[in-house]
């Protein structure tokens, strides 16, 4: 395996930084943890803007190799320090199907978990649209669906028959929709998946982390 020695992983709590570490410790891949301030945007300062010049989070340094964006930085290590379990490989059945997964977390997702998030949690209240928090609400009831049926169904994991990075990708956004108390009606099926990934040792580690 490669040298792992000098990954540094820039994380907020909350943040999309949760399926680094998550990765991270389901890998077992040794690790330094730099703490950055989010309380307002954007996050960090000048010197965090270094390394990520967007000053988001999370950001990857290892050993000067700078890497951004979560579900790449996840790519990155898996191909980097793999191979691991965590990804599905091309000549299995299932390929297809986690990187759908691995990426809806992402480009399937993001749009209304973000604007339900900054319409009911993070703007002022002053600055909160309630149709677009409408409207954003029923976009995540259809995501919730379509996990459940489409995704899920009666599986255990997303793709590969086993717990992969497609499953830490989508059930970030599903903490993240929990966090805003927007879960209720959920199906069963991915309220039962949310339940018992996040009671993983490995997610408790990283969400633990401040």
């Amino acid at each position: 395996m490669a040298d792992t020695s000098g990954i540094r992983v820039y994380h907020a709590p909350r943040t999309r930084s949760i399926r680094v570490l998550w990765l991270l410790q389901e890998m077992g891949l040794p690790h330094e943890i730099v703490p950055v301030k989010f309380d307002s945007r954007p996050a960090g300062d000048e010197a965090y803007a270094e390394i990520h010049p967007l000053r988001k989070i999370p950001a990857l340094d290892d050993k000067g190799t700078i890497v951004l964006e979560s579900l790449a930085i996840v790519q990155y290590l898996l191909g980097r320090y793999g191979p691991s379990p965590l990804e599905v490989t091309p000549d299995e059945a299932d390929y297809g199907r986690y990187l759908q997964w691995l990426h809806f977390g992402e480009a399937g997702m993001m749009m209304p978990v973000s604007l339900l998030l900054a319409h009911t949690v993070l703007l002022p209240e002053k600055a909160r649209d309630p149709k677009l928090a409408k409207w954003a609400r029923s976009e995540v009831d259809h995501l919730l669906e379509f996990i459940g049926k489409h995704g899920i169904g009666d599986r255990e994991y997303l793709a590969g028959d086993r717990f992969t990075a497609a499953d830490i990708s989508i059930v970030y956004m599903l903490y993240l929709i929990k966090v805003m108390r927007q879960f209720d009606g959920a199906p069963d099926n991915v309220e039962a998946y949310f339940k018992r990934l996040t009671q993983r040792e490995r997610w408790v580690a990283a969400t633990a982390v401040e």
